[in-house]
């Protein structure tokens, strides 16, 4: 190598050094990260928050970090979550899956890496049935909320079996203290407990901090609002879509007598088609042996009705010992502000006859057909999914709602109908997960071209109305209209419609009053 060379290797790693140090830093329990910061906002992507689940720690619940002293770069994502990626899935990852997938992200305003002023903190946990999702997808971006003065955090946690996973051998090693199967919601408290100690070194409040999620990710937040291993890691709590009765697929317990559904029956089954037989610790190596696909093994939201996938969350015992609801009516939950609501046509309608669409009303069958097909000539795609999103998650929302407020809490109920107006010719109501880019005002990214100043107001409205919550406790919003709390008397919500924000009685009321009496 000439000296001409060397020269111009140490002036390039000069000056590669100078462009890391006049990026923005921070300094978490683990060590220093830099990350980037464009138009007054600064990002940290792919900051670890866990050891990396792989080999022994494979079904483990998170392990502690190794310390680093020399700063990390936190300019990119990391992976999401292994995974087969969902076809057609509206929040595309980002990023290439892989099992090592623990790692955060934070959005703050520059200034707060300076002042001593602590922003509220908001918390995002993605959906996607426990078998997809990450934080990679370029409408999950929360510089929009930087931009207005929150704290951003968005975090991986495991999906599919690698998350969600139960074996005899995993129950006879014993490992965590009997912390078992719900590996990805123990990775979910470990972020936040990470969140805790680690975002007032980005300029956030750790005393004010909210949690919200969207489908599976409001079903988390229910899990957490409900497990005592979560008790004062947040303060408030945003529910998308969530559900909180039952869900599509049941919730399983951890282990059960032989010839009853438990996990770890689906973990057995999974087990036996892999090639692996046993129940003792050469069963469990050979079973953290298998390559990433295998454990796969094609699951996603196509095809997670398979007797070797058990569903996501389950009953463990420790981190959850019942269904939300029946967490909710015992009190035995952490009161606190909630906000909760669907979209206007939420849910999943998969096809069918109309005695399918209205058998689950029994006998009161006639009033469902008087409500959702009064003429008796509509179209089933729209009446029988506008009956599958009112069982799914429009009545259960309202059924959370009357719950948590009868017992005090601040809640806040809300429908979200607006359709982008690119989109009205396709779709008769908000369809599931839609709101999403427009609470984080990432419409731009979710439609492109296609984008209307209508659609860019109402992401607006919306992005507000969630930040006012963050600050406050209450979705209060300037220059837009009260939002008031929710009470069973009156049934008011806030509606995201077409003509913008507005509160009113809820005029499902009628069926989703059916869809509660006809609810085992």
């Amino acid at each position: 190598m000439t000296i001409r060379t060397i020269a111009a290797a140490i002036l390039a790693m000069l000056c590669a050094g100078q462009a890391l140090a006049a990026d923005p830093t921070a300094t978490t329990t683990s060590g220093p990260v830099v990350g980037e910061a464009s138009s007054g906002v600064a990002a940290f992507k792919g900051v670890p928050f866990a050891a990396p689940p792989i080999g022994p720690l494979r079904w483990r619940a998170p392990q502690p970090l190794k310390a680093w002293t020399t700063p990390r770069d936190a300019r990119a994502y990391g992976p999401d979550c292994m995974q087969k990626p969902f076809p057609g899935d509206a929040a595309p990852l980002g990023v290439t899956p892989a099992e090592d997938c623990l790692y955060a992200n934070v959005w703050t305003p520059e200034a707060a890496l300076r002042d001593k002023v602590k922003r509220p903190v908001m918390v995002w946990i993605y959906g996607g049935g426990f078998v997809n999702g990450g934080s990679s997808p370029a409408v999950y971006s929360g510089d929009r909320f930087a931009r207005d003065g929150v704290v951003l955090v968005s975090f991986n946690y495991r999906v599919g079996r690698f998350g969600f996973f139960a074996h005899p051998a995993l129950t006879a090693a014993g490992a965590d203290g009997g912390m078992l199967g719900n590996y990805g919601l123990m990775d979910q408290i470990t972020a936040l407990t990470w969140v805790r100690d680690n975002i007032a070194a980005f300029g956030g409040d750790p005393n004010n901090v909210t949690v919200f999620g969207e489908s599976a990710g409001g079903m988390s937040v229910h899990a957490l609002l409900t497990a005592p291993q979560a008790k004062g890691l947040f303060h408030k709590a945003i529910i998308q879509s969530g559900g909180g009765r039952p869900r599509l697929l049941p919730t399983l317990p951890l282990t059960a007598p032989a010839g009853q559904r438990s996990a770890e029956a689906s973990g057995l089954a999974f087990a036996a088609k892999a090639g692996v037989s046993g129940s003792d610790a050469t069963a469990l190596e050979a079973l953290r042996a298998l390559p990433a696909e295998t454990v796969v093994d094609g699951l996603n939201m196509a095809t997670s009705n398979t007797p070797t996938w058990g569903g996501g969350p389950m009953l463990d015992g420790k981190i959850m010992t019942r269904e939300p609801l029946q967490a909710y009516k015992a009190g035995a939950w952490t009161k606190m502000p909630v906000m909760v609501g669907a979209t206007s046509a939420d849910g999943f309608f998969f096809g069918g006859s109309r005695d399918q669409v209205f058998a689950p009303f029994g006998p009161r069958r006639a009033e469902a057909e008087a409500l959702y097909d009064p003429k008796g000539d509509g179209d089933i795609k729209v009446y029988g999914w506008a009956a599958a999103g009112d069982r799914m998650f429009i009545e259960p929302a309202r059924a959370v709602a009357r719950v948590m407020s009868g017992q005090g809490a601040p809640v806040y109920q809300f429908r979200f109908s607006y359709v982008a107006e690119s989109m009205k010719g396709q779709w008769w109501g908000a369809p599931h997960a839609t709101e999403i880019p427009f609470v984080f005002d990432t419409v731009d990214a979710r439609y492109g071209a296609a984008l209307t100043a209508a659609d860019a107001a109402a992401a607006q409205a919306a992005h507000a109305y969630w930040i006012g919550f963050a600050k406050s406790g209450a979705p209060v919003a300037p220059g837009l209209p009260a939002w008031p709390r929710y009470e069973a008397a009156s049934d008011q919500l806030l509606d995201f419609s077409a003509q913008g924000p507005k509160s009113q009685a809820d005029p499902l009321k009628a069926r989703l009053d059916l869809v509660e009496a006809t609810t085992p």
